[in-house]
């Protein structure tokens, strides 16, 4: 897929996502892009935090599973390491953010422009967008183009980004950001010559124990 489409495409989702979250109350937005602002809690339904969280944990181990079943021994296995490599760079870069801009999230206080708080206060940007989006994005590159359904993986992050803002997890920019993290890093890994990690393991983890056995 041509990047220059997949960028159009995001921007789009990204759109539908912060139109999503609330209506912008201009009176009562900040943050870097004007936009953020509490609304009204909803830790019900699909919204409920164990949702979120199965979300995630399922995203992880669906991705870390792949990759050790799938090895590198045809498409799906090769896709599935390099979306190991993006949830894993993309996470440790968003937590290095959380670690540097120090903001209070919703939940702590009412004014998005609390920055530089301690390290105790990590809403900026979101991890858990960051990993879904990092994770899904390289499934995307590969197979967007001949299958236009895998597309409707990047519903996830669009989820998770509506949800963490309805739970006082995250102001607006924060999801924002860390979708746009997450699928930057998930096109480096999809564009690589090779697996990262891969890279880095015994060879025995390019066959894969489906393969193997």
């Amino acid at each position: 897929m041509k990047s220059g489409t997949l960028t159009r495409r995001f921007a789009i989702l990204l759109f539908i996502a912060l139109c999503a979250a609330a209506p912008l109350r201009a009176a009562f937005a900040g943050g870097p892009f004007g936009i953020d602002h509490r609304i009204a809690y909803d830790d019900s339904g699909i919204w409920a935090r164990s949702d979120q969280k199965a979300l995630m944990y399922g995203t992880i181990v669906t991705v870390v599973g792949g990759s050790l079943a799938l090895g590198d021994q045809d498409k799906l296995g090769d896709t599935f390491w390099r979306s190991l490599d993006s949830l894993a760079v993309s996470s440790v870069i968003a937590q290095g953010a959380k670690w540097t801009f120090q903001r209070e999230r919703p939940s702590q206080t009412s004014d998005p422009n609390q920055w530089f708080q301690g390290t105790r206060y990590q809403s900026f940007p979101s991890g858990e967008v960051t990993a879904i989006a990092g994770a899904v994005t390289p499934f995307v590159v590969a197979y967007g183009h001949d299958h236009p359904a895998v597309y409707a993986l990047e519903l996830l992050p669009l989820y998770d980004a509506i949800a963490r803002v309805k739970t006082r997890g995250h102001w607006q920019s924060d999801v924002l950001v860390g979708w746009a993290l997450g699928t930057g890093v998930g096109i480096w890994a999809a564009h690589r010559d090779s697996p990262l990690i891969l890279g880095w393991l015994p060879g025995g983890f390019q066959v894969g124990f489906i393969h193997r056995f």
